[in-house]
């Protein structure tokens, strides 16, 4: 868990230096987001495979319950819709 969130805190890091408010600094420049992002995935499926979870099943599950409850959730968010 720790591996995660030091992994978490580090695409966290990308995001608000690159894309928000704060500056990036010189030595974040040359960091990949894909890489940092790809670390994630790997911890998490590091997780799931020490504690016997299947994690596609898992995942098509949540995919399947997301689709239906959100169908149209964005649409519907005069945020995201500016037509």
């Amino acid at each position: 868990m720790a591996q995660l969130t030091e992994e978490v805190g580090e695409v966290a890091r990308i995001i608000s230096r690159r894309y928000g408010e704060q500056s990036e600094k010189k030595v974040d420049l040359n960091k990949d987001l894909g890489e940092e992002l790809s670390d994630v995935i790997f911890v998490v499926l590091c997780i799931a495979n020490q504690t016997g979870i299947n994690l596609q099943k898992s995942f098509d599950k949540k995919i399947i319950l997301k689709s239906k409850r959100d169908k149209e959730r964005h649409m519907k968010n005069p945020k995201l819709n500016k037509n």
